[in-house]
């Protein structure tokens, strides 16, 4: 994605609306039901690994942040009582996470805001969870600064996403490259910071993008993006380590 405008995500959410194709593709491998519509690539295991680390008591309130179609966050705050807010940057994304919840009869809140901006007022959640995405935070530091200002003392976020094997690697994004979660947090203010490498979902990916490398996406957007995702991912794949980081608010 060299394009990492809300309009460039806007239509690549669109696109995934009109291909069932794509989502039944990525489901298969991640292990996803098909009413968790996925934004990226958090796997069913994955997403148990989560709410382990989010600690969430029922009641409590989880920003889901760069929440995407809010596939995960619907189903985390299913299975913790949590009450949800979503934010993300996108309309299209919002429109459609906000059409997800009413149709799962479930009560959540999507919003349009930033990684570095949610407008949300400050210490007013309990749990920020934020997957695959800090990486398109700009400047990062910002972004860390921003879950910080709303999480409540004592309340805990948990990324997921991908780094560099070697930072200064320069066949990596520029965005790979300077992700680091343990600085941003600990720079951020927070304490008890613990970032694990996640080999399990590492595999899942690659089994994924091996496959869809393979295919013809024919004249499916989605797909197409999807393939061309795949292709570049799977040279990738060597260089970058897949985290779960937590940490918790000072």
């Amino acid at each position: 994605m060299s394009d990492l405008s809300a309009t460039y995500f806007d239509g690549w959410y669109a696109d995934m609306s009109a291909s069932p194709a794509k989502d039944a593709l990525v489901r298969r491998h991640l292990g996803l039901p098909p009413e968790l519509l996925s934004t990226s690539l958090l796997g069913w295991d994955g997403i148990a690994d989560v709410v382990a680390a989010l600690r969430l008591a029922e009641g409590r309130t989880l920003l889901d942040l760069a929440c995407g179609r809010g596939g995960y966050g619907l189903e985390i705050a299913a299975r913790t009582g949590a009450r949800l807010v979503g934010v993300d940057f996108s309309p299209e994304a919002v429109r459609q996470a906000t059409g997800n919840a009413r149709r799962l009869g479930r009560d959540a809140r999507f919003a349009v805001g930033s990684l570095e901006a949610t407008h949300l007022p400050d210490a007013s959640v309990h749990a920020v969870l934020v997957v695959d995405a800090i990486q398109f935070a700009d400047p990062p530091a910002a972004a860390y600064r921003e879950v910080a200002r709303v999480l409540r003392p004592d309340g805990r976020v948990v990324l997921t996403c991908w780094e560099g094997r070697d930072p200064g690697d320069v066949r990596l994004p520029v965005r790979l490259r300077r992700t680091d979660l343990a600085a941003g947090l600990t720079e951020a203010g927070f304490a008890e910071v613990t970032v694990t490498e996640q080999p399990r979902w590492l595999e899942a990916e690659q089994r994924l993008w091996e496959e869809v490398a393979a295919i013809d996406p024919g004249d499916d957007s989605a797909l197409r993006s999807l393939y061309e995702e795949g292709v570049t991912a799977l040279a990738r794949q060597p260089l970058i380590r897949r985290v779960l980081g937590t940490a918790v608010r000072a």
